[in-house]
């Protein structure tokens, strides 16, 4: 059964572009192509599209207000494409809380090459989308303090300790809601998100406005600090090296790795060579199989590894490939995680 797309941006030019990408692949079928967000209240209710490609900046209404009454009235799993501006990231996270499975940045095409890569990413996200769960079918997080912050760690964790946390498609919001369960002091934190290049230092800031901790971009060679979170930039791997007494970050573009960079099984893998034992480490969200080998290292050394369940994920694939290996100790929905990782860390007082 082919998936049906509706295609809606006000320029002419992408829209041919991305109807001809999904012409082209035999399992999408393309239903429609609208050019404001009124043509595309009658294309959804004449079609009703499995997937719909957004763009964030519409004439007359914007991409955000269409998708909020898309989502109330007739929730469909939408691809945001979104501008390369600070204020097109900020858009695109808003439209990520308000439903949206995932976002793509507007092409630049400026060889073949470009233009290949961007047509296997859009068509590999709309795939994803068709198979994601969206919010109203998720077990849904409701934001109350928990007990878990009258939990205090001892010194000796929060200063020997690392925590690192990997995800992809739906990980944005999953860590938004993870970190803000969390308390003001926590060991350093390490994330990899896949996201391109222009999203990650507005969604580091976004974090660090919203949770109780201080988050940040990762800088290059950079000493780890406990109640600070580094996020992975887009397009380059994050690595935990150890200095002396001191975990310090590293940058480096090497290969991608699962078909990613950042990579997840980068960071982890760097993290269990470092850290070992001392590594409590979650897997959220997200497609393909990327953070299950960094996992399973991260069990050997012997730390401890989560998994987000099934019914909280956007896309099971990556916490599913690490269960599949038998290298995942809890898997946990996303409302209960923070609290089986915070009492985690406050036992090892009792060690």
């Amino acid at each position: 059964m082919t998936i049906k797309v509706l295609v809606v941006d006000d320029s002419a030019l992408i829209r041919n572009l991305l109807g001809k990408m999904i012409e082209a692949d035999p399992e999408l079928s393309l239903v429609g192509m609208a050019a404001d967000a009124y043509m595309a209240k009658d294309m959804v209710n004449q079609h009703r599209p499995d997937v719909i490609t957004l763009d964030i900046e519409m004439p007359k209404v914007d991409g955000l207000t269409f998708l909020d009454r898309l989502m109330k009235a007739r929730p469909t799993a939408v691809v945001m494409i979104s501008s390369l501006t600070e204020e097109g990231a900020d858009a695109t996270f808003n439209a990520l809380g308000l439903g949206a499975v995932d976002f793509i940045p507007k092409p630049k095409l400026d060889s073949p090459q470009d233009f290949n890569e961007y047509q296997d990413l859009i068509l590999e996200k709309i795939k994803s989308a068709a198979n994601a769960k969206l919010k109203t079918q998720r077990t849904q997080p409701v934001a109350v303090t928990p007990p878990s912050l009258k939990l205090t760690l001892a010194n000796r964790v929060i200063n020997t300790q690392l925590v690192a946390i990997g995800a992809s498609t739906g990980g944005t919001e999953a860590i938004l809601y993870l970190l803000q369960q969390f308390p003001a002091v926590m060991p350093p934190i390490v994330i990899t998100q896949h996201m391109p290049p222009g999203f990650t230092r507005t969604f580091a800031e976004r974090l660090n406005k919203l949770t109780r901790l201080n988050v940040k971009q990762a800088d290059d060679g950079e000493r780890l600090l406990p109640c600070y979170v580094y996020i992975a930039p887009g397009d380059q791997h994050l690595e935990v090296i150890k200095v002396g007494g001191s975990f310090k970050t590293r940058l480096t573009q090497g290969d991608k790795v699962s078909g990613h960079r950042p990579s997840v099984d980068v960071l982890f893998n760097s993290v269990a060579a470092c850290a070992g034992a001392n590594t409590t480490a979650a897997i959220l969200t997200g497609m393909g199989k990327d953070g299950a080998d960094g996992m399973a290292i991260i069990d050997q050394q012997g730390g401890k590894t989560f998994a987000q369940g099934e019914q909280s994920c956007v896309v099971f694939g990556m916490p599913r490939e690490a269960i599949k290996r038998g290298v995942i100790h809890h898997v946990v929905e996303l409302p209960q995680l923070a609290d089986k990782m915070l009492n985690y860390l406050a036992s090892l007082k009792r060690d």
